[in-house]
Parts: C-alpha cells; structure tokens; sequence
C-alpha cells in the first residue's frame, strides 16, 4: 500500500514538474550576428535615467496651484526635446521592466522558477553592446546588468541593499545618493587621466537608477506628499546632471538624454499587474539626434490625458517600452541589442532619412535574425514530416521583402517601403468588373475564366514594378547605339526561340551565335581556357539538333561511348579531388565510386538487354531488377554528395546519366553529357563576367555551398547582363527539350527506350519512363542555371519575370499558329507551344528551387 502511494506521489509531482518543463521555458535564442547601420551616429554618449515606479499621470499633471512637479522635465517637453507614453506590460516589476527598458525584450517567463529575482538565461543588452557603461543605483538593478557582461566595460556603483527602507525617515536619500556620486565621480574625472580618457570615448552610457519615488510610493501611496516630493527632488537633481554633462563635455552637443521609469504604480502603493496605473510611463528625451517638439492643434488618443495635462499642444508620441532600447542603441551606433523584440521608433529621430532607413532596415534584419535561429532550433529536433514552417514568413518572402526595402534604400525612396493596399483594391475593383460585364451579357462560364486570369497575373507583375523599373532604368542608361543593338538582338534571339518549334535546326544556329560570345567581350583576352571550353562544347551540342528525329535506328556502341566517356570524366574528377582534398578518399570517395558502379552496371543491362532481345529470349529478370534499382537511387544518392556546388552538379550528372543511358537507344545518350558540360562552361563563363562588371568578387566554383546562404541584404539591383542569362536559361530549355527529338507528337517516342525496365505493354509506366527522360535534360540546366544564379547573387523574382515576358513575347505568336488539321505532329507541334509556354511560366516555381533545398 505503501508502494502504491509513494508512486502515486511520484507520478503527481512529475506531473506538476511538466507544467514549468513545457509551459515555463525560456522563449530566448542565441548565436544571432549583431546589426547596426554603418553611418556615423549622431550622439557620442547616452544618458538614461530610469525612476523606479513613477506613474505618467503624477510626472506630466499639474499641481493644486497649477504649477508642475517637475519644471525643468516639463520645460524639456516644451522647449527641447520629445515626450509620449511608455507602455509596459505585465508583470509591471523592476526586474522585467529594466529587461525591457535595456534589452528590448520582455518578461521570460521561465524566470518563476527562479522566484521573479532575476533572469536565468543569458541576454544581450544595451549596456553590454557599449563600449563603456557606468551606473549608479539599486544593487537588485544595477547588478543584474553587470552579471556576464561580455569584457570588463561595465562599471557599477550601488548603495547598501539595507538602505532600501520603506519605514525609513527619508527615502529621497536614495534618489539623492546618486545625483551625489554622479558629481563627485566626474569631479575626480578630471584628475585621473585614464577615466577621463574612457569618458570622451564614444559609444559610452551613463545610467543612473532612481529608487527613491518607488519605496515612498510603497511606503505612503502614490497620492502621498512623499511622494510627490519626490518627484520634484529626481527633477531638480537631473536638472543639475545635465548642467554638469554640459558643462563636463563643453556643450558639444552629442549627448542624448532619456527619462523614463520601469512601472507605475495603483492608489494603494503597488504594481505587478495591468492596470493602466501601473503600465503607463512616462517617456522624455532631448538632445542628439533626437526631434524638437512639434507644435500640433490637434491630437488623436482615446484617452483625455493631454487636456488634464495641459499639454494638448505639444506633440505626443507614444511608445512601447521594448522599443526604447533600440532607439538608444541607434543613438549612439551601438549594434541592437541581439534579443530586443522592439522597433525603433523613427518619429523620435532628428536625423536624414537615410539614417532613418538603414537603422530600421538593421533593425528588421536583426529581429529576422532571432526567428531564423529559432527555426533552426525547432526543426532540429522536430521530424522532418512533422515541422511545418511559418508561412507568412518563407525564406523567399524574406528574400523578396529585404530586397525591395534594400533596393528603396539605393534609390533614396525612403517611404516607399512603407506597405500599401492601393494596388490590391484597384485590382479587386477591376476583376468586379469584368465579372459584372461577362454577367450583363450571359457568356458562358469558360469566358470568365479565360477574362478573370489575366487580373491576378498583372497584378504579381505589378506588385514587383521596383524590379521593371530597375531594369528599364538600366537600359535607359546606356547609350542609344547599345541600347537600339540590344534591342535587336533582342528580338532576334526570341524569333530564333519561336523558329525553333518549326525548324529544329535554329537551334543550331543559336548555338553558333552562342559560340561567338567570347569575342564580342573581354572575355577571350581574359579566360581563353574557359572560352575555349565554351565555344568547344557550344559548337559540339550544335550538331544534335542537326540529327534526325522520326524514325532513329538504334545504335547500342553509341550509348556503350557516353557510358565510357562518363566514366572516363569521373575518373579525371576523382583523381582531382584527390589531390584538392585530403578528407575526400575517407569520406567522398565511396560514394563516387557507387556511382560508377552504378553506370558500369547501366551500360552492362544495356548491352545484355539488346542481346537477348535480339535473340528473341526476352529481358532478363536480373537486369530489370537492377535497372529499378538505379533509377530509384538515382534520386537519392546526390543527397548524399557534399554541399560544395561543382561537387553536387557532377554528382547530379553521375546519377541522371545512369538512369538515361538506360533510357537510351542511340546518339540521344551523349547528349546530356556535351549539354552539361556546356553548362559547367556556362557557370565559369558567368563568374568571369562578374569579375568584369565589378558586381560582387569572384568566388571560386569548388568553394561554393550549394545550398541557400545568400547574403539577403547584399542581392543586387537587375543590369543588362541578368536579360542576358534569362535569354540563355529559356534557350537551354527549349535546346533541353528538342535538342533530340519532337515531343509535340507521339511518333517521336521510341518505346524500345523503356525495354531494360519492363517489355510488357504497360502505357502508364512506359509513358512516365518515357516523360523522365524528356526531363532529365531539363533538371540538369535548372540545376546549373541555380548555381549560376547563387553565384551572380540574382534575384528568382526578377529572373521570373524576365522569363515571363521572353515566354509571353513567344506566346504572341503561337496563339495564331495553333491549327486543328494535318498530322498528329503539326497539330501537336503547335498545341505544344502553348503548353511549353505555361511549362515556361512556372520555371523557376517548380524544379528551379529544388537543388537548392536538397
């Protein structure tokens, strides 16, 4: 029995344990990179002053006689600086409040098992991004901010804990301690050459904490004499800190001042909860960088505070009180604190607006920064098929919003990141309306669709106009020969696209024209090797489209040769990496070496597969095993390779050329071989010329992740060159597409292909054998063209939507080439087109992101 209840005991108190295990864990992150704008700050040095528990009502209302408690505060608000309401949250303690107030964070709650005395995890703070701190006060505050400050910068001075008496004579001791220490302390200043040296540093803050107007509103109430006295002592003796600041720093100018309190307080003298009482603060600052106040004759607010404060006149800015810390970091150029969840309250800064920009932006980049570790954490211990992660904030929207704020920021059109639903309604009000019109006249439903689809296209290409008016800025710029020979060729390369569904052999002569690209630049004079390697394989890839399409013969020593001149290049790899990298034996080797075996073992089905077949004896079991075990680990074993971008291309390679010289049946198995290495010549090309351009430094191939790590501040603006690469990534694909037959009609598939998988009739698998091979071409120029892209850092959306328009421009003239007689292949020829136009469209939505997530 006894048992029995000490299990039960134990079962309970796991239980009750799980409470604080789940619900009370610190929500804080680590390992973030600090963020600060690069301009020059406009004050060298802050001075914060935090009166402990001290309501807005008792600071900003008049007395009995009309008269203010705090005249040189009030005189501030009128005359020089900028005030509002701080708004804090619960719980209203000290402890929490500071936390807010410095680090820009509020209450974690795992701190209850702690007892509320302090935070148990590790933050970043104002103070500890500083170059010096110095701090007077309460040793409960003071010390909880010099606790594993990183370096020995901050330095703290605090009365006895026993002086914090609530049945002291005279609280205000501890109020005036400090304005006392303060001056003796720069009084000393002056003969003692290091610490006067440390205080003309910049960078530097002062914080000076007020106890005294807390323990008398515990000790007398809010509405006490005391208390208001209080009040007028913490005024008088900042009136004289800031003379002595003035006078210490020789009126330089470049010293910014905040007051402000941690809490209020209720009528009966305590605080903790969310009464208006106890989470309204008051919030003033003046001096550098900071607004001077604005005449106003009208103030929205729901409240009646400013009519009871007579101060309905000057500006009011409320604030919430996690966003004080980075407006004192950005005051000074200090990096936001890295756990601060507040936003830097822009109306309070007196400075340009690219100062105002590039702070916010640093400050966006730095909350980013937190929820980026923060998913990182959780999807490390989550499955895979079981993390789903916040889709309102996807990596590619986070791309697509850092560089339109990035790109406004260039163009010095600093309120145009402000969001807008203009756009949004205007198209709404239009799709209303041709629904209306399509009503009135009893179309058919097929009609709406074919009115209504365009509505939401334009407006995804409106939406991203910033990227349009990059471009044709940047055409603008050049001059009017270049721009009429661009425009030209231009229109010649997307003729050459549209002939090429006729006339496979257009495709050649682009490819030849292709071949001649070294010489109209400097890239021959500057990378002959890679140009030779260009023009070499441009010129070989030239000659498939020449061969014929219906009616090929097979020829199995032709698909023996791609299998030999594959194993023959990964040997040429092999023995490079393994003189390059001195891990790669242990660690890469094996699974290269699987992959050759895997082709040795394709080349081996394909041989015995057309013996026996010609042989009449049918397709041997073992070999069609192994053909679905190749194709299967196809997927799988590029996964596998490491990250390093030439690495996981040629792995790519490895493993599709198994499964297509199965799929092979004659000079079609060398073509994904000369296409990718036209692309690896491609990707050099492209690194040479943006070394030429001067866009960003060059990057060497072999020491690029292939994954996604691209700086999202630095993507840049779109240049001529980017048309350029849209033009040859929609020619490759077509190239990838007809370069070896005519899949716009059936007898353009030869059903032998599929013989190594099954012989059995089988339309559904056949067909998607079949379907793999026409695409395996295509993955391999999506995945080079990704590397192209993560090395020229070039926006997805704005090669989107040059693709749009190059795929749109060949629409035009297929819609009026469609015909429904003649054969299969002309009727199919011309339906294909439209087909590759929407197959176009969704490019870079589809198998464009997918090596880079693998």
């Amino acid at each position: 029995m006894l048992l029995f209840f000490i299990l039960g005991l134990l079962v309970h108190f796991v239980f009750f344990a799980s409470i604080f295990d789940i619900y009370f864990t610190s929500p804080l992150v680590h390992g973030m990179t600090p963020q600060f704008t690069s301009l020059p700050p406009p004050a060298r040095r802050l001075v914060l002053f935090v009166a402990d528990g001290l309501r807005a009502d008792s600071l900003y209302e008049l007395d009995e006689n009309g008269d203010s408690r705090a005249p040189f505060i009030r005189n501030i608000i009128m005359h020089e600086g900028s005030w509002g309401i701080s708004h804090t949250r619960v719980p209203t303690e000290s402890r929490p409040g500071h936390v807010a107030l410095i680090a820009g964070f509020y209450e974690d709650v795992s701190a209850v098992a702690k007892g509320w005395k302090e935070n148990p995890v590790e933050f970043d703070s104002l103070l500890n991004e500083s170059k010096y701190t110095w701090g007077w006060g309460s040793p409960d505050i003071l010390s909880m901010f010099a606790k594993d400050v990183s370096g020995d910068h901050v330095f703290i001075h605090t009365y006895d804990a026993d002086d914090e008496d609530f049945g002291a004579h005279d609280v205000t001791k501890l109020d005036t301690w400090v304005f006392d220490n303060v001056k003796e302390f720069f009084r000393a200043a002056r003969n003692n050459q290091s610490l006067f040296s440390k205080l003309n540093e910049e960078k530097i803050v002062f914080f000076l904490h007020l106890l005294g107007i807390d323990t008398n509103g515990h000790a007398h109430r809010p509405s006490s004499r005391e208390y208001k006295d209080n009040i007028k002592i913490v005024d008088a003796g900042i009136k004289e800190i800031v003379s002595m600041f003035k006078h210490f720093y020789g009126n330089d100018g470049k010293t910014a001042f905040v007051f402000t309190a941690d809490h209020g307080m209720t009528d009966w003298g305590v605080h903790g909860a969310g009464h208006p009482s106890e989470t309204l603060t008051p919030f003033v600052t003046w001096g550098a960088g900071i607004k001077y106040p604005q005449n106003v004759s009208t103030q929205q607010f729901e409240d009646a505070f400013l009519k009871e404060w007579k101060l309905e006149n000057w500006k009011r800015q409320d604030i919430n009180q996690a966003d004080i810390a980075p407006l004192m970091a950005s005051l000074i150029g200090v990096p936001f604190p890295l756990n601060s969840v507040g936003i830097l309250p822009l109306d309070y800064l007196n400075n340009t607006d690219l100062f105002k920009a590039e702070s916010i932006f640093a400050n966006a980049i730095q909350i980013l920064e937190q929820f980026k570790v923060k998913m990182t954490q959780k999807k490390e211990v989550t499955l895979s098929f079981l993390f789903t992660p916040f889709k309102l904030l996807s990596e590619s929207k986070q791309h697509n919003i850092l560089r339109k704020a990035r790109s406004y920021i260039k163009q010095r059109k600093y309120d145009e990141a402000k969001p807008s639903r203009l756009l949004q309604y205007s198209f709404v009000a239009i799709g209303v309306l041709v629904a209306f019109f399509l009503l009135i006249q009893a179309y058919p439903w097929t009609y709406y669709i074919y009115c209504l689809l365009p509505v939401p296209i334009w407006y995804a290409v409106l939406r991203e106009f910033q990227v349009i008016q990059d471009l044709v800025a940047s055409l603008l710029s050049c001059p009017p020969s270049h721009f009429v020979g661009y425009l030209l060729v231009s229109t010649l390369g997307i003729e050459v696209l549209v002939l090429s569904f006729f006339y496979r052999y257009m495709l050649t002569a682009g490819l030849i024209a292709f071949a001649g690209w070294p010489f109209i630049t400097q890239l021959w004079t500057r990378a002959k090797r890679t140009s030779l390697n260009w023009i070499f394989f441009s010129l070989l890839l030239a000659v498939f489209p020449l061969m014929p399409v219906v009616g090929r013969k097979p020829d199995i020593s032709l698909v023996m040769t791609a299998g030999l001149l594959v194993l023959l290049l990964s040997l040429f790899v092999v023995a490079s990496l393994t003189k390059r990298k001195d891990s790669f034996v242990n660690e890469e080797l094996p699974l290269h070496l699987l992959q050759m075996l895997s082709m040795v073992l394709s080349m081996y089905v394909v041989y015995s597969t057309d013996n026996s077949l010609l042989k009449k004896q049918g397709l041997p079991l073992i070999n069609q095993i192994i053909s679905w075990i190749i194709l299967a680990s196809s997927f799988v074993l590029p996964l596998l390779s490491p990250p390093i971008l030439f690495e996981r291309l040629f792995s790519i390679l490895l493993s599709l050329m198994s499964t297509y010289i199965l799929l092979s049946r004659g000079y079609e198995a060398l073509f994904p071989l000369v296409l990718s290495c036209l692309m690896f010549a491609w990707i050099h090309m492209e690194q040479e010329t943006l070394q030429q351009s001067g866009v960003s430094c060059k990057q060497k191939v072999n020491s690029i992740q292939f994954i996604y790590n691209t700086d999202l501040t630095q993507l840049r603006q779109l240049c001529l060159d980017d048309i350029r690469r849209a033009f040859f990534l929609v020619f490759f694909l077509v190239t990838a597409f007809f370069g070896t037959g005519n899949i716009a009609s059936v007898n353009s598939f030869d059903v032998t292909s599929v013989y190594c998988f099954l012989t059995v009739f089988s339309p559904f698998i056949m067909g998607a054998l079949m379907m793999w091979k026409i695409l395996i071409p295509f993955v391999l120029v999506m995945c080079a063209f990704e590397a192209v892209q993560l090395t020229t850092q070039l926006s997805s959306k704005g090669l989107f939507l040059m693709v749009l328009v190059i795929s749109d421009i060949m629409a035009l003239h297929f819609f009026f080439l469609v015909r429904d007689y003649g054969s299969w292949l002309d009727i199919g020829t011309r339906s294909f087109q439209k087909l590759f136009r929407g197959l176009d469209f969704c490019t870079t939505k589809s198998f464009y992101p997918n090596p880079r997530k693998s």
